[in-house]
């Protein structure tokens, strides 16, 4: 196993911006995100740190921007590569799949925002390359919403989120919980469909 830590979109669009984190509280999840570079670096586990990009003109991410750029405490970690990228997914026309290709990374944990967008998709397309996949439950955050299909509170939507991951495409746990298994070299519990359905667990459902 070989691990490289991937901390998705900590701007600060995500703060001082338009999209200001809800849950779990921006000031919690960042601080997790800060203690999960620490304990990549002091562990020999490389860290890729990615930013979005959108055109000037966009009321999210316009590059250039104050709310485009990362968040300070962010930038001033040390990190092993820093990447751009236009999409959801931090896989999508990047050259992602190839660093980590090179490198040997055959396990790649998910931390920064948002839960339910760019950090799922790339939790999705990594499981999809063949990589095991570890996602941060605390080092993770989203925002409520509510369009036409209806609305969902931030937390709902995170929760939400962290059981499916669990149940078929990412090892959810505790920045605390993942640090222990860094420490000691062990990879977490694997998600199961079988485990999350059986019908003996489903107690009140």
């Amino acid at each position: 196993m070989k691990r490289a830590l991937i901390v998705i979109d900590v701007q600060n669009e995500y703060f001082t911006g338009n999209l200001p984190i809800a849950h779990p509280p921006r000031e919690e999840s960042l601080a997790n995100i800060l203690a999960a570079m620490d304990t990549a670096r002091e562990h020999g586990v490389p860290v890729i740190v990615v930013k979005h990009t959108s055109p000037a003109q966009s009321p999210l991410f316009a590059v250039g921007s104050h709310s485009w750029e990362l968040h300070e405490e962010v930038e001033r970690k040390p990190y092993d590569h820093l990447m751009e990228k236009t999409m959801a997914s931090s896989f999508a026309k990047t050259d992602l799949a190839g660093w980590l290709d090179a490198r040997g990374i055959d396990t790649l944990t998910v931390a920064g925002y948002m839960t339910q967008n760019c950090d799922e998709s790339t939790a999705r397309d990594a499981f999809h390359r063949g990589m095991a996949v570890e996602f941060l439950s605390d080092a993770t955050g989203t925002v409520a919403m509510s369009n036409r299909a209806g609305s969902v509170t931030a937390k709902d939507l995170h929760d939400h989120v962290l059981v499916v991951m669990d149940s078929n495409f990412a090892s959810v746990a505790t920045t605390a919980e993942w640090a222990d298994a860094v420490k000691t070299g062990e990879s977490l519990p694997r998600p199961s469909i079988w485990a999350s359905t059986r019908p003996q667990d489903q107690k009140g459902v």
